[in-house]
């Protein structure tokens, strides 16, 4: 099995949150107005969609090392669907526009890189959350 950790603090003089994991930082904060938000960075539902979108632009990358082929390009579109009180995503729709680097359709790439995408196999599965108190 393996594990990976992302840490996140608050940012000091402001409400949003920074996260990281090594040498990578990302900054997370609610739309202006909202509880406090400054439209720093993104919010948790902007953070899933692009959690999903990022996750199978990679494996286009990885499925087509692995084929063989270089692709030309990649437009990923992720729409979430949020609802209810707490509100809950409800659904995600992901685009995938991808062709080779000559042009051709890459659609047996995007077919295979479904099969492997960890983020959507995950979420169509589900997964188990805890949420821990640190005393």
């Amino acid at each position: 099995m393996v594990a990976m950790t992302v840490e996140l603090r608050n940012v000091e003089g402001t409400e949003a949150a920074m996260g990281w994991a090594g040498g990578h930082t990302i900054v997370i904060d609610r739309p202006e107005g909202r509880a406090g938000g400054k439209g720093l960075g993104f919010n948790g539902g902007q953070l899933l969609a692009l959690s999903l979108g990022g996750c199978f632009c990679n494996d286009l990358r990885y499925t087509a090392d692995e084929m063989g082929v270089v692709l030309g390009r990649i437009a990923v579109s992720v729409t979430i669907e949020l609802d209810g009180s707490p509100l809950l995503a409800r659904a995600m729709i992901m685009r995938v526009d991808c062709e080779k680097a000559d042009g051709s359709s890459a659609r047996d790439v995007i077919e295979r890189a479904k099969a492997s995408c960890m983020v959507s196999n995950s979420l169509q599965r589900g997964i188990a959350v805890s949420i821990e108190t640190v005393a």
